[in-house]
């Protein structure tokens, strides 16, 4: 259908003429005689809206569903009807639904080898499966006491025969009938336990327990993942008989058949039985099946049997040598004794492998200090106590429950702090271990030590349950976790016993500062709980809040000197001023902590400022007194400039000095010595970065030093005095050392200070010496066979290389 313009349909008008109107606007009025031709062209009855009006200006012109009208001069007149009739027939063929296929042997290939990163997670599954089975049966018990009359123990044992690698998981559980087997193990996806949750949703009955694990219907064929063959044998309450269910990996069916063998009965509940693949019989092991469900199902409501060997010791009797035996027989009067000996006597028994309970879901007024204690030994394998614990419930959008703790010492691998994937954090999901492996997911990298487990009941986990799938919800548990460990870590710092905090800031202060840098959102978390050496307390570490109180009222900056070292820190010429006003200065000798600072920028509105760069304002300038300096010596300033340079930008007056005659301070905005220093030494260092971002340096002179008042006699009285020129190179030099910088040739300084004693040195012994020289020679022509001529004769020789130095 094509609609025309306004300026189409008055090109028409125009070239049509009168006529043409009459014929447009005439017949279209009456809507019975297009009914009438309508019905006389179609042979079925509909009914007809009129719509709107199609004028076109070409022969060919057939749209489908418009009505020719009159046909006059090439002008076609048509009227479009739309069709209302809703349960006429329809001229299409009615469709046909078809469900979905799929090839069996292909779907379950796909379940079992994609869906599962990791072979040992088959375990898991398997006991949460028979786990849910004993939560079926303790809830429908409660209503029908008669189902837990054939066995009143609710537990899950697992065998493991490593000579033939067979498996098998037996629960005294609800059990299956002959038809459920068919319905949840024949039927691929369909979750037994997400059914039984609707039921009783539906239902709406109090106490609903919403603590089973299976929500896929895919769990039970992860066995699959190390077995071959897959035997399944269940008796429920609700059935006389017993059924097996068995199946094979790669196969398109199974088979259901009645249990004959007593000996294989149950009570009530399930065994399955796993024959597992040639390259998998290495989990049939005892050892390994208990490692995994330590790892993996230590929480699980239900006690958890393995079959162990075990062992205890006796004593037997050992048959006596005969030759022993008759030595013994000729010394009648020993008292014979029966020689023994000590044996271990080895049997198999069930042994309760998931000893440890979640204390996670008790309230923390009922646990006590002890049995964190003793929950965190065994859970993390370790064998101090924590210095903190918090135990906490979220709600709200997310809801989980977690217990975190501060451990006592650092790893001695100290390779965590820069891992980014953190092992300490064990997620479980209704108390199922799901994982610890996140790359910085749950926990960020600088928190990496803090140890913990986390609980939740409705986490978004693909069919794998090894994944979390929605980042919002992950962000949000991340954002409470990390607050409650900043909370527990302030809760050390604010202890009683000063101690404990000095305990974990010598373990993991270093993590802390790379939270500085790493995480900005958390800063007002971080900083106060930072600790540093000052100036004012060398001997103990102090808090930035302490340093805001220590502050003088005319303070309006936190001032920080980084270094290699407490000594250099203590005796760089940049604190002079500083001291002298009792200004105190934060000393960062750890490698990290002049960048953590520079992150931090400011704390409590006082902004980080370091001492050692230019425009240092300590807030005493005297602008006239300054101004007459600055001419005073401006021309030293120009003339020493001249003398270095490009090693320096400029030559400044320095307020900061009060002792020593110069001093090297670093461009605002470009590396201090220290950085420096620290980026030099990177073994993956870019060195063709390190001019560039070294930035200006500028020369600082202390105008009320004595050499630099003789510079400034030289320089307006004698400018090219070589002396002086020497000075100031060898001045340059001191300064770069002193202020933390590194010369970069040491031997050329070496030379000039070695100069420098040598006219120092040169005239303050020569007069003596001679004067010895003098009187010896006398001595030896006045008389050399007296004895104090002797006497005298070897003083000679005792100076004589302080004649060789005159000589020079």
């Amino acid at each position: 259908m094509h609609k025309l313009s306004r300026h189409s349909v008055n090109s028409i008008l125009r070239n049509s003429g009168s006529r043409s109107l009459r014929n447009l606007a005439a017949p279209l009025s009456s809507s019975s005689q297009l009914q009438d031709q309508a019905g006389r062209d179609d042979s079925k009855s509909f009914k007809y809206s009129r719509r709107w009006y199609t004028t076109l200006n070409f022969d060919k012109c057939n749209t489908a569903g418009t009505k020719l009208l009159n046909s006059r001069n090439g002008l076609l007149y048509g009227n479009r009807y739309e069709s209302t009739a809703t349960a006429s027939d329809s001229s299409e063929p009615p469709a046909e639904k078809f469900e979905y296929q799929a090839e069996v042997s292909r779907l379950m290939d796909l379940i079992v080898h994609s869906l599962y990163s990791n072979k040992e997670v088959f375990l898991r599954e398997l006991i949460s499966n028979a786990s849910d089975a004993l939560d079926k049966l303790r809830y429908l018990s409660v209503t029908e006491p008669g189902l837990l009359k054939d066995a009143v123990d609710l537990d899950i044992r697992i065998q493991a025969d490593k000579d033939n690698g067979i498996i098998t998981i037996t629960d005294s559980g609800i059990g299956m009938t002959r038809q459920e087997l068919v319905d949840c193990l024949g039927t691929i996806a369909q979750s037994g336990t997400a059914k039984f949750l609707k039921a009783l949703k539906d239902s709406k009955e109090a106490g609903a327990d919403n603590n089973l694990i299976g929500q896929f219907g895919v769990g039970f064929y992860s066995a699959f993942l190390v077995s071959d063959k897959v035997i399944v044998s269940s008796k429920s309450p609700k059935s006389d008989k017993q059924y097996v269910w068995e199946g094979e990996a790669n196969a398109s069916s199974y088979s259901i058949r009645e249990e004959t063998d007593t000996e294989k009965l149950l009570p009530r509940g399930t065994r399955l039985t796993l024959y597992l693949k040639r390259d998998d019989k290495g989990f049939a092991h005892p050892e390994r099946v208990q490692k995994l469900v330590k790892n993996y199902s230590q929480f699980v409501s239900f006690p958890i049997y393995t079959w162990e060997e075990k062992g205890f010791t006796k004593e037997i009797e050992v048959d006596e040598d005969p030759s022993e035996a008759k030595k013994d027989g000729e010394d009648g009067k020993a008292e014979k004794k029966k020689k023994t000996k000590t044996v271990v006597e080895k049997y198999w028994d069930w042994e309760l492998t998931n000893e440890t309970k979640p204390i996670w879901l008790r309230t923390p007024k009922e646990v006590t200090t002890g049995e964190y204690n003793e929950f965190y030994k065994k859970t993390f394998n370790e064998y101090l106590d924590p210095l903190a614990s918090s135990h906490f419930t979220t709600e709200g959008e997310v809801e989980f429950r977690s217990i975190l703790f501060v451990p006592a010492v650092a790893p001695s691998g100290k390779d965590d702090i820069i891992n980014p994937k953190t092992k300490n954090i064990k997620l479980y999901v209704k108390r199922v271990f799901i994982s610890d492996d996140f790359d910085g997911e749950l926990f960020p990298r600088y928190l990496s030590f803090v140890k913990g487990v986390v609980d939740s009941n409705d986490l978004p986990l693909n069919v794998s349950r090894e994944i979390l799938q929605e980042s919002r919800i992950v962000r949000i548990m991340r954002k409470r976790l990390v607050r409650k460990a900043f909370d527990m870590i302030l809760g050390i710092s604010m202890s009683e016993n000063r101690e404990d905090y000095e305990k974990f800031w010598e373990n993991f202060g270093k993590h802390l500062k790379i939270g500085c840098i790493e995480d900005r959102e958390n800063h007002k978390r971080i900083a106060p709980l930072l600790r540093f050496f000052s100036s004012q307390s060398e001997e103990e570490m102090i808090s930035l809040d302490e340093y805001v109180e220590n502050m003088k009222p005319e303070q309006k900056d936190i001032y920080f000197i980084a270094s290699d070292n407490l000594t250099s820190a203590r005796n760089t010429p940049f604190l002079e001023k500083l001291v002298e006003k009792e200004f105190e200065v934060l000393f960062l000798v750890e490698p990290i902590d002049e960048v953590a600072i520079q992150n931090l920028k400011s704390y409590k509105e006082k902004n980080f400022v370091d001492i050692s760069k230019e425009d240092l304002d300590l807030g005493d300038k005297n602008e006239e007194k300054e101004k007459e300096i600055k001419q005073e010596f401006a021309q030293t300033c120009d003339w020493i400039k001249k003398r270095l340079g490009e090693k320096v930008a400029s030559v400044q007056i320095s307020s900061r000095l009060s002792t020593s005659p110069c001093v090297l301070v670093s461009g605002k905005f470009g590396w201090s010595a220290n950085m420096e220093r620290l980026m030099r030494a990177q073994s993956m260092g870019d060195t063709t970065s390190l001019d560039f971002m070294r930035g200006r340096r500028v020369f600082e002179i202390n105008p009320e030093h004595q050499i630099i008042k003789n510079l400034n006699a030289a320089s307006k009285n004698n400018p090219d005095d070589q002396e002086a020129l020497r000075a100031i190179d060898l001045l340059y030099d001191t300064a770069l050392i002193s202020s933390g910088f590194t010369p970069e040739n040491p031997a050329e300084l070496g030379g000039k200070i070695y100069e420098m004693m040598g006219v120092a040195l040169s005239s303050k012994w020569t007069a003596p010496a001679l004067e010895v020289q003098g009187h010896n020679s006398n001595t030896e022509w006045s008389g050399s066979g007296s004895g104090s001529s002797n006497k005298v004769a070897i003083e000679a020789e005792v100076i004589e290389p302080v004649q060789a130095g005159t000589q020079k």
